[in-house]
């Protein structure tokens, strides 16, 4: 984590007025970008298909992903056919929009769409626009579109917003870009249709639980690892660290990358043959050249009640689901 995320999570410093500055810089640009589609002088558009956004109002680390995960057999436990939209961070598509396949490795279409497809193994399209993305579903008999992430992706239209809260960490300092971790005001909560925690204790919230310890080599389940080096580049590692010290696994060393960093074997030189544990979003960057002794921790979100029943309400208001 460079020195100016460490800022974002403490009280306001020197280096906090010091990116002032471009922090209004920032507020004024996304404030007039959101007015232009207010007003009509930009255009949202509209699809034939339900489409909720699961998104957040601050940069990365939010546990959004495992969310989607849970939304997307959530909806298909209810007889729905689902497609994801993605930007695709990081991918090096051939084309755009571009619809995931089984072949398809995870330097190539981005570490979260991978992940999300070998979990889900349903429609994947990413896409920088994701309203191309919707369209390139068209053809499919699809009957709600989750958009993980694009909260602020206003050319989209939406049916239902969602937004993660990560219950640690919350807002930070509370400042936008750069100077906080925010991407827009904590207003904006107030027009959502549903603040989720992740952790904590609020009304509505999900808990990350670990579902075992596999191998990224081949996903064979494996038991308990006494000890292990561990590696991430995920926006929030401290998380993943707890958990393995909770499963009771000696940490032997720590080695963090910026999140979404495209692994290749030469980042593991250094932790000589010892074994090492990572997430399952670094594991699927990283398989084609993964030692046997390598391994990810696996997590599944629990929803708690009172948000799988405010959420079934919004989903039955909307017209997504429909009551007996």
């Amino acid at each position: 984590m460079s020195r100016i995320e460490q800022s974002w999570y403490k009280p306001a410093s020197w280096l906090t007025w010091l990116l002032s500055p471009l922090t209004l810089l920032f507020y004024f640009v996304s404030q007039l970008r959101k007015l232009s589609f207010q007003l009509g002088i930009k255009k949202v558009v509209k699809h034939n298909v339900p489409i909720i956004v699961v998104g957040n109002i601050s940069v990365g680390g939010n546990g959004k992903t495992p969310f989607v995960i849970w939304l997307t057999e959530y909806l298909k436990s209810q007889g729905k056919n689902v497609a994801i939209v993605s930007r695709g961070y990081g991918s090096k598509a051939p084309y755009y929009p571009y619809t995931l396949s089984e072949e398809d490795k995870a330097e190539q279409v981005g570490d979260e769409p991978k992940l999300l497809f070998d979990r889900l193994g349903c429609p994947i399209v990413i896409s920088p626009d994701r309203n191309a993305a919707v369209s390139k579903l068209a053809d499919l008999n699809i009957d709600v579109v989750i958009s993980d992430d694009g909260l602020q992706h206003y050319q989209m239209g939406r049916d239902v917003e969602l937004c993660i809260v990560d219950a640690k960490r919350q807002f930070g300092n509370g400042w936008l870009m750069p100077s906080g971790p925010l991407r827009e005001r904590q207003s904006r909560l107030e027009t959502v249709d549903l603040v989720i925690e992740n952790g904590g204790n609020s009304a509505y919230h999900y808990t990350l639980e670990n579902a075992g310890i596999y191998r990224v080599k081949d996903n064979v389940k494996v038991g308990h690892i006494d000890k292990a080096h561990v590696v991430s580049a995920i926006g929030n590692p401290n998380r993943f660290v707890e958990s393995l010290t909770q499963l009771g696994t000696q940490i032997l060393s720590m080695q963090f990358f910026e999140d979404h960093h495209p692994f290749i074997e030469k980042d593991f030189d250094k932790l000589g043959l010892g074994n090492i544990v990572m997430t399952e979003k670094d594991a699927v960057k990283c398989r084609s050249f993964a030692q046997d002794n390598w391994y990810y921790l696996k997590v599944d979100a629990r929803a708690n009640d009172a948000l799988v029943n405010e959420l079934n309400s919004i989903l039955l208001r909307k017209g997504i689901l429909h009551g007996v």
